[in-house]
């Protein structure tokens, strides 16, 4: 992106909208998982909130009040997430970037509705948390399970062509959702069958005996929603009993982290995650900043935290205050541009221009093949 463009931009953001928040700091939380095995989802959208808002605090922050980040490690474990949630209602966030896994977000979404506070996540995708109706303060930047289970079955029904289809989650709400939709989709397909369906627990070191039950199946695909630490393992072991049938995920696998885990193993593994926006202006800008800070790629949902913190800045600069009614109807009414070019968002928090792309692993590095 040309730097014209880029402060053209930042330039909305402080724009002298009313005055309505005069000098004082414009609090905003960052909640996710920054430490533990899910880290890689959480860090790359804490680094691109703190890219965005060095820019916007730069140009003079939003509406002439300076921009401030909360940070808060919540490890994608439900009992923390709401904990935090809490903690960032007392400290005076007026918005939150976040939470990254679906019941984390779950936990916390709550205590953010009764007070009043807007939450946009680049990557909690159950359903319910926008269709329940249940969470009217809650946005995301990505597509819901709904769209990415469906995804997932056409793709292994109409391209991998498989008539029997193992069905296996982790028992979360991510998961175990996204595994439901997919079997719910394969049935009323006509297709294929679902051969079996299956929950493994979380964390465990051996996961051969799931692995003998697809074995014994006779499934000729795996469609898996869950993680990647649970993912590798169980790729790891069907490979070690000589079960080559495809392995069909979502994008809480399609992350480097995966591939480096499984290591050989990943090769051939298909997931499903945000659509490439590598040549995108506002995309390629931001990727650069991050590589020139942490001299690596950014990893999973980074483009859509992206999306999500310019979003929520835009909306408060057009908002021209941080009333969450007032920054509610910008985020539904005004367009702004982001890696995935323009968008906003509907009545339910779902956003409006973005979708799901199919992943191979090739070579070490995961290729958008649909």
């Amino acid at each position: 992106m040309k730097s014209s463009t880029i402060a053209a931009l930042c330039a909305v953001l402080v724009l002298t909208a009313g005055l309505v928040l005069a000098n004082e700091p414009v609090k905003i939380g960052v909640a996710g998982a920054h430490s533990g095995d899910l880290a890689s989802y959480g860090l790359p959208t804490l680094k691109a909130a703190q890219l965005i808002v060095k820019d916007i605090n730069a140009r003079g922050g939003i509406n002439g009040a300076p921009v401030e980040l909360l940070v808060e490690d919540d490890a994608c474990k439900p009992e923390i997430a709401a904990n935090i949630a809490t903690k960032l209602v007392s400290s005076k966030a007026r918005a939150v970037i976040g939470h990254i896994c679906s019941g984390a977000t779950k936990a916390a979404l709550p205590i953010y509705r009764d007070a009043k506070v807007i939450v946009i996540s680049p990557s909690a995708t159950t359903p319910d948390l926008t269709q329940s109706g249940d969470y009217p303060n809650f946005y995301r930047t990505i597509g819901s399970d709904a769209i990415q289970a469906r995804y997932v079955v056409d793709f292994t029904l109409d391209t991998l062509k498989a008539k029997k289809i193992a069905v296996i989650h982790d028992k979360g709400d991510y998961g175990k959702g996204l595994a439901e939709y997919a079997q719910d989709f394969i049935k009323k397909s006509g297709k294929a069958e679902v051969a079996l369906f299956e929950g493994v627990t979380p964390g465990a070191v051996d996961y051969s005996a799931v692995v003998q039950k697809i074995k014994r199946s006779r499934a000729e695909a795996v469609i898996f929603g869950g993680y990647h630490p649970e993912a590798s393992k169980i790729v790891g072991q069907m490979r070690q009993k000589r079960l080559a049938i495809p392995f069909v995920s979502d994008d809480g696998v399609k992350d480097d982290t995966f591939i480096k885990v499984a290591g050989k193993d990943a090769e051939g593994v298909y997931a499903t995650g945000p659509a490439d926006v590598s040549t995108s202006p506002i995309g390629q800008t931001y990727r650069e900043k991050f590589k020139q800070a942490e001299g690596s790629e950014p990893g999973a949902f980074f483009d859509n935290a992206v999306t999500a913190v310019l979003a929520l800045t835009n909306a408060i600069a057009k908002a021209g205050s941080t009333d969450p009614e007032a920054v509610a109807r910008a985020l539904r009414t005004d367009e702004v541009d982001t890696p995935f070019g323009r968008i906003r968002f509907d009545d339910r928090g779902d956003p409006i221009g973005i979708g799901f792309s199919i992943y191979q692993v090739r070579d070490g590095k995961y290729v958008q093949v649909r």
